[in-house]
C-alpha cells in the first residue's frame, strides 16, 4: 500500500498539500487588511478628508464595486495569459502598495486637506484626490488579481490521488472558514482599533497583515506547481461556436458507429472522442475531408473551421453549468436582504446585560460565525464520524452541498417572514403604528435563526458553488470558474433590487401603503419576505430538476467514495 506524503517534508516532488497553507494565508489576510479598512471607510473619509456623507459612499461604493469586478478580468488574464501564480503574485504586490499609499494619507499632512491639531477641514485638492485614488485603485486591482486565482491555484497544487481523497473539499472548506474568520477579525478586532487608537495605528496595521499575505505566499514560491497558461480560452468558445455554424451541414456518425479518426483531437489529448450531450456541437471537431482540413503533419489548417475534442468539449461545460449557476445567482437574492435585517433589529430589544447592547449592524457576525462553524463542524465531525460509521469514506457529493444551502435559503426567508409578522404586529399593539423608530419589547434574537441559516447556506451552496464550477469546467479555466459565483452574487444584487421595485411598484397604490414603505410598521415586509420565499423554493424545485438533466459529476461515477445520505 502507497505510504502518503507527510504534511511538510523535504522532496523534490513540487505542490501537494503542504502549500495549501501558504495559499490559504495569502487569500485570508488580503480579506482581513481590505475589511479591515473598508469597514471604516466613510468615517475616515467624512473627518479626515472632509467630504460630504454622500460623496465618501460614492467614493466607497465605486472603490466596492471595483474589487468585485477585478477578479473577472483577473482570472481571463491568469487563464489565457500570464497564468495564475504570476497574476497572484502581482496582485498581492499591488495591495500592499495601494495600502501602504492609502496609509500615507494619514501620516503625511500634505496629502490630507484637514488639519490633525483643530480638525478643521478644507476642500480637497486635485492631487490630494489623486493621490487618494490612486491608492485605492491599486488596492482594487491588486485584489482582483488574488481572489480571481487563488482556490484555482491550490488546486493545481493537487494531483489526482490527492483530489480522488477528498482533499479538494477540504481545502476549500478549510479556505472559505479561515478566510470568513479572517473577515469577521477585520469587521471587529481592526475596526475596533481604528476607533480608540487612531487612523495611523488603524490603517498600519492592514498594511502589516498585507505584507504578511505577500509574505507567506511567496515563502513557497519554488514548492508550486506552476500551470501553464493554454491561450485565450474565449477564442476557443468562439471557434466552437463558428466551426459547428459552418458544419452545420455535416452527418454526425451513429453512437453506435466506430468514429475512429473521424474526429479531430491532439496527441496529449485525454478524449478520442466527443460526449453525446450536446451533440450537434460534435461537428466542430468532425473532419470533413483530412486533406483539406489537416496540415501533412496533422495540425489544423483553419482553426475557425476544426477544433478540437477538448475546445469542444470545454465549451460544453460551460453551456451545462449555466441553469445550476444561475439558481446561485436566484439563492443571492435572499442575501440581499441584509439591509432591512438591519432596520428590523435597530427597532428590537439589543440589550443582552444592562451595560451591553448588540449594534444593529453586528448582526450579520453571526452569519459568518454560523457559516465558520458549520465548515469546520462538517470537516471535522460530521465527515470523520460518517466515516468511521460506514467504515469507508463518506462526504456529501458537490450538488447534494449545493441542494442543502438552497434549503437553507427557504428556511432564512421563512424564517424572516413569521418574525416581521410577530415584530409588527407587536409594534402596532404597543402603538407605534405611526413611529416607525419606537423600539419593541422583542428581542432582536429572534433574527438570529435568519442570520444562521444564510450562515449554513454560504457553508454549503456558497462553497460547493465554487468546488462544483472548478471541477467541471477544464483546468484551463479555473480561475474563471473560481469567480462564477461572486458573478451570480453580483448579479442577483442587480435582480434583488428590480424585484424590490417591483413589489413596491405593485403594492403602492392610491391611498395605500407599500409593502416596503419608509414606515415600516405600516408597511407589510412580512409579506414581502414570502414573495422571497416563494422565489426560493421555486428555484430550490428548479435546482432538481436542473441537477437530474445534468447527470453526475466528473468522477462521481467510481469515484470510490461514499455518497452521504
Amino acid at each position: 500500500m502507497e505510504e502518503k506524503e507527510p504534511l511538510i517534508s523535504i522532496t523534490k516532488t513540487k505542490g501537494g498539500f503542504r502549500t495549501l497553507p501558504f495559499i490559504i494565508a495569502n487569500q485570508a489576510f488580503e480579506k482581513m487588511s481590505s475589511y479591515g479598512i473598508m469597514l471604516n471607510m466613510v468615517l475616515y473619509l467624512t473627518r479626515h478628508y472632509g467630504m460630504q456623507a454622500a460623496q465618501a459612499a460614492n467614493v466607497i461604493l465605486l472603490w466596492s464595486a471595483a474589487s468585485y469586478s477585478t477578479p473577472v478580468l483577473g482570472a481571463f488574464l491568469a487563464d489565457s495569459y500570464f497564468g495564475r501564480f504570476t497574476i497572484i503574485a502581482f496582485g498581492s504586490f499591488l495591495t500592499s502598495l495601494g495600502m501602504l499609499l492609502f496609509w500615507l494619507t494619514a501620516i503625511i499632512p500634505n496629502l490630507s486637506p484637514c488639519d490633525k491639531l483643530t480638525m478643521i477641514c478644507n476642500s480637497p485638492t486635485t492631487s490630494q484626490l489623486a493621490f487618494l485614488y490612486f491608492s485605492l485603485c491599486l488596492m482594487s486591482i491588486g485584489a482582483g488579481g488574488v481572489r480571481a486565482s487563488s482556490l484555482a491555484f491550490g488546486v493545481d497544487q493537487l494531483n489526482k490521488k490527492e483530489r480522488d481523497e477528498g482533499i479538494v473539499e477540504r481545502y476549500f472548506n478549510w479556505s472559505f472558514a479561515l478566510t470568513g474568520a479572517a473577515v469577521l477579525f477585520g469587521m471587529t478586532v481592526l475596526a475596533y482599533i481604528q476607533e480608540n487608537f487612531g487612523w495611523i495605528v488603524g490603517f498600519g496595521v492592514p498594511v502589516v497583515l498585507m505584507f504578511i499575505a505577500m509574505l507567506s505566499f511567496f515563502l513557497a514560491s519554488s514548492l508550486y506547481v506552476k500551470v501553464e497558461p493554454r491561450g485565450n480560452v474565449i477564442n476557443e468558445c468562439a471557434r466552437v461556436v463558428v466551426a459547428s455554424y459552418r458544419n452545420r451541414n455535416l452527418t454526425l456518425p451513429s453512437p453506435n458507429v466506430s468514429t475512429d479518426g473521424m474526429y479531430y483531437y491532439e496527441k496529449e489529448s485525454e478524449m478520442l472522442m466527443p460526449s453525446d450531450k450536446l451533440r450537434f456541437l460534435n461537428k466542430a471537431c468532425l473532419i470533413q475531408n483530412r486533406q483539406q482540413d489537416l496540415t501533412q503533419d496533422g495540425r489544423l489548417k483553419n482553426q475557425w473551421s476544426l477544433c478540437t475534442i477538448d475546445q469542444v468539449e470545454a465549451f460544453k461545460s460551460i453551456i451545462k453549468i449555466i441553469p445550476i449557476w444561475i439558481t446561485g445567482m436566484i439563492m443571492s437574492i435572499n442575501f440581499g436582504q441584509g439591509t432591512f435585517s438591519v432596520l428590523e433589529a435597530s427597532i428590537m430589544n439589543r440589550r443582552i446585560t444592562s451595560n451591553f447592547e448588540i449594534p444593529a449592524a453586528s448582526m450579520s457576525t453571526f452569519l459568518v460565525l454560523s457559516s465558520v462553524f458549520m465548515l469546520i463542524f462538517y470537516d471535522r465531525v460530521l465527515v470523520p464520524s460518517a466515516s468511521k460509521l460506514r467504515r469507508s469514506p463518506t462526504r456529501l457529493r458537490v450538488k447534494q452541498k449545493m441542494g442543502i444551502g438552497l434549503i437553507a435559503t427557504c428556511l432564512s426567508a421563512s424564517s424572516l417572514a413569521i418574525v416581521e409578522g410577530k415584530r409588527r404586529k407587536m409594534a402596532i399593539d404597543e402603538g407605534f403604528t405611526d413611529f416607525p423608530q419606537g423600539v419593541v419589547k422583542m428581542s432582536v434574537m429572534w433574527l438570529l435563526p435568519r442570520q444562521i441559516f444564510d450562515g449554513f447556506a454560504e457553508a454549503f451552496n456558497g462553497v460547493g458553488q465554487n468546488e462544483f464550477y472548478i471541477s467541471e469546467l477544464p483546468q484551463s479555466m479555473s480561475s474563471i470558474a473560481s469567480t462564477l459565483s461572486g458573478l451570480g452574487l453580483s448579479c442577483g444584487s442587480v435582480l434583488a433590487s428590480l424585484i424590490l421595485s417591483v413589489v413596491q411598484s405593485v403594492t403602492k397604490g392610491e391611498g395605500k401603503e407599500s409593502w416596503v414603505s419608509s414606515n415600516i410598521n405600516k408597511g407589510h415586509y412580512d409579506y414581502y419576505y414570502w414573495v422571497i420565499f416563494g422565489f426560493m423554493l421555486v428555484n430550490f424545485m428548479g435546482y432538481v430538476y436542473f441537477c437530474k438533466v445534468y447527470g453526475p459529476c466528473k468522477g462521481e461515477e467510481n469515484d470510490g467514495v461514499e455518497e452521504g445520505n
